[in-house]
């Protein structure tokens, strides 16, 4: 039934459904949703959230985890627990890590919260400079004597 209704119709009249179906409302003010995420403002206001290309595991050689950005706030108070002896924090953002696929999207959904933020930007990765020849070269010592 929908593909006769749709064959039915002109043509402009279609034209004019799809672009009211694919239409973007622009709003100018930027976009604030702090007030209805339940969080103290305490917590929105006075706190810094650091972006940042999380380092390669040294115990393996893969860079898996190093695609995306994490974003993860700075570190508020803790005290020791008297009965277990464990960590507590009174601070309900204080264990949240976020992945983001690009630093732009960290960036903004800090600015969508309300949270200020800044980047670590990764330093650049320097490869050795070393050919493939070099393994098998006669006027440098590649294995040195035990004895």
């Amino acid at each position: 039934p929908e593909d006769a209704d749709v064959a039915l119709k002109d043509p402009a009249e279609l034209q004019k459904e799809k672009q009211i179906a694919e239409a973007v409302i622009t709003v100018d003010t930027p976009m604030d949703i702090s007030c209805l995420t339940g969080v103290p403002e305490e917590h929105i206001r006075t706190r810094r959230v650091r972006i940042f290309i999380p380092a390669r595991n040294a115990m393996q050689s893969g860079t898996h985890n190093t695609r995306n950005w994490k974003m993860e706030f700075d570190v508020r108070e803790r005290w020791e627990n008297p009965l277990m002896g464990w960590c507590s924090t009174g601070d309900p953002l204080s264990n949240m890590n976020l992945d983001f696929r690009s630093k732009e999207a960290a960036m903004a959904f800090c600015e969508k919260n309300g949270w200020d933020y800044y980047v670590d930007e990764p330093a650049p990765k320097r490869p050795p400079r070393k050919s493939y020849g070099d393994n098998f070269s006669w006027n440098k010592r590649t294995r040195v004597s035990t004895k």
